[in-house]
């Protein structure tokens, strides 16, 4: 039995559709450490409203007073708005903190956010960030 053109086609196609979203998104774990949990207070200065992710920007002080950059990976815009979020939630200038994982790779000024972790704004109010 010989299969058509047609059928080599579709088999190709189901094979394409399942394929890619396998590949297209990465792995929490790979980026971040769960295991490390980190508190980040400070200023915002960014934030980025964007798929596949929103990211926020901050900008605290260590104990000698120098500035260190911070940015924030959050759950995508569709997911945060179902947390309570809404585009101005946060603005520029406003103090919050954040409670989320390290960044994995190199412990740098980066961290990511799961299920468990949020956004504590200075009115108190907490948002989670996936």
């Amino acid at each position: 039995m010989k299969l058509s053109t047609v059928s080599l086609l579709l088999a190709f196609a189901v094979t394409l559709l399942t394929v890619k979203p396998l590949v297209a998104h990465h792995s929490f774990d790979a980026e971040y450490d769960s295991k490390k949990p980190i508190t980040v207070s400070g200023v915002v200065t960014k934030l980025d409203w964007v798929n596949p992710h929103a990211f926020v920007y901050i900008d605290t002080k260590d104990e000698s007073g120098a500035v260190k950059h911070f940015k924030i990976e959050m759950g995508p815009p569709y997911a945060l708005v179902r947390g309570g979020w809404k585009r101005d939630t946060v603005k520029i200038g406003d103090n919050v903190t954040v409670e989320a994982a390290a960044l994995a790779k190199d412990g740098g000024n980066a961290a990511g956010s799961e299920q468990t972790t949020h956004m504590i704004l200075a009115s108190g109010q907490k948002l989670p960030m996936r």
